[in-house]
């Protein structure tokens, strides 16, 4: 009854003239301590006895069946068998590999939501001796060379989701089939122990595939353009470890779906240029000088790539954001746009500078107070926290911050930060009076002393140039 309720896991093993090895891996697959399990061995037209030597095997172990195909490559074959397969997980294991007998156990008992595939270490055995010493999972890496070997756990929800392993001849299918999966997100686990054995042959296909590496190069642009670009800034290049620096040093680098860069009406032109381009706000950053664009360039962020990234730290207290791009020449920053959803909020805090009989003025401003509090109840410090910057609907239910470039992410705000940040709306006292209470109550703070603080502390520059509402 127990094992009625845990995962059935369908165990893929592809076979090509493998009558040597292929009795010794089904033995190390039926011993495992995990059941429920299914055994799919599909024979990719062996000239050899694999098909019988299969075959006799699954007569002595119900969990074992046989199928073939008229050769067609290991994809194929993979895909094969998945689409027979009836488990909920799939574990591919090749025919001349050994699995531990607790390796499908342990995966199973990892494999929670968010992990989209669980790995082991691995042991080589037959021609080379030695742990197989796989580097450290990171999307970067995984964009740039494969560290996760084909003998995975993965759900077979994920496999349809992503089309399969590819059938082209491309040789690394199973890094190309890792990278679709890790383009649709989720986590990678690494069990701490020796779950596969690699046997290493003479001759084998890992290394013939390293005299296809322009090849491999090639398919794997042409496949994953977008998983690429957000890991590496660009292509995989020839010289894969430079890759990173090449793309810092030339071409466009963009994250997000979006092609209209240059289109649109033209909302703003004065520093930025702002274009709405169906239902989308275009921001075209200024050149940055010299300077700053070789900073940026080289070394920190542009202006677009962190108002996208802390965009989408900010659900739902900022316009969706859609996408950036940068430009460089000679690894030179020269252009960056950010594009996001234009707002459903129609006003800014201008509006309730400029009319103090803005309908619901007071209530709006309250929940100004209230929202300025949830950002740094958030950790979130928004170090141009000015009047065109907040948005807001004419009946207050919503508020959005834009012009995020300039946010900062802080685990603790001193008081003083948070409410210094009132310090650049430049509205008449008894104005900041209803947004000081509303932000101390939120914020469980003595109310008077908040506002005092806030008053007396409004920007130095509008007391300076005598504004009319700085009194």
């Amino acid at each position: 009854m127990i094992d009625e309720m845990k995962p059935l896991v369908s165990v893929i093993v592809p076979m090509y003239n493998a009558a040597p090895w292929i009795g010794e891996a089904l033995e190390s697959i039926v011993a495992s301590t995990y059941r429920p399990i299914e055994v799919i061995v599909i024979d990719d037209g062996s000239k050899d006895e694999s098909l019988s030597i299969a075959q006799a095997f699954a007569e002595n172990h119900k969990e074992v069946r046989v199928i073939s195909q008229p050769n067609g490559g290991v994809s194929r074959a993979r895909n094969h068998a998945i689409r027979e397969a009836k488990g909920e997980m799939i574990l591919p294991v090749d025919a001349d590999d050994k699995i531990s007998a607790t390796y499908i156990e342990h995966a199973v008992a990892t494999m929670r939501d968010e992990v989209r595939v669980v790995s082991c270490r691995a042991q080589y055995f037959g021609a080379k001796q030695g742990e197989w010493k796989l580097p450290p999972f990171s999307h970067e890496l995984l964009a740039r060379k494969n560290m996760i070997h084909v003998s995975s756990l993965f759900r077979k929800a994920d496999w349809e989701r992503v089309g399969g392993y590819c059938e082209e001849d491309i040789y690394r299918e199973d890094w190309d089939f890792w990278l679709s999966l890790f383009e649709i997100g989720g986590e990678y686990v690494l069990l701490d122990e020796i779950g596969l054995y690699y046997r290493v042959q003479q001759g084998s296909r890992r290394a013939k595939a390293k005299q296809q590496k322009r090849a491999i190069v090639d398919a794997i642009n042409r496949r994953h353009p977008a998983y690429m670009q957000r890991y590496l800034g660009g292509p995989l290049h020839y010289h894969r470890s430079w890759s990173r620096w090449l793309n810092r040093w030339r071409g466009v680098r963009q994250e997000g779906t979006f092609d209209r860069w240059n289109e649109g009406e033209t909302i703003d032109e004065r520093r930025n240029i702002l274009k709405r381009v169906d239902g989308m706000i275009v921001k075209h950053f200024a050149v940055p000088s010299l300077w700053r664009g070789l900073w940026y360039g080289l070394i920190g962020k542009s202006k677009a790539r962190r108002s996208y990234e802390n965009a989408r730290r900010m659900q739902g207290l900022t316009p969706e954001p859609i996408a950036y791009q940068e430009v460089r020449q000679c690894g030179i920053l020269r252009e960056s746009a950010y594009v996001c959803r234009e707002s459903e909020c129609t006003y800014t805090f201008w509006d309730l500078i400029n009319h103090r009989d803005f309908p619901n003025r007071n209530a709006i401003l309250e929940v100004i107070g209230r929202f300025t509090a949830t950002l740094h109840k958030q950790g979130i410090w928004h170090r141009d926290y000015s009047a065109g910057n907040i948005l807001f609907t004419a009946d207050g239910k919503k508020v959005e911050v834009v012009d995020l470039n300039r946010i900062r992410f802080r685990r603790h705000l001193t008081r003083r930060q948070r409410l210094m940040n009132f310090e650049r709306l430049n509205i008449e006292p008894e104005a900041l009076r209803v947004m000081a209470y509303a932000y101390a109550e939120a914020m469980n703070e003595d109310k008077e002393t908040d506002a005092a603080f806030i008053i007396s502390h409004r920007w130095r520059k509008h007391k300076k140039n005598g504004a009319q509402n700085a009194v």
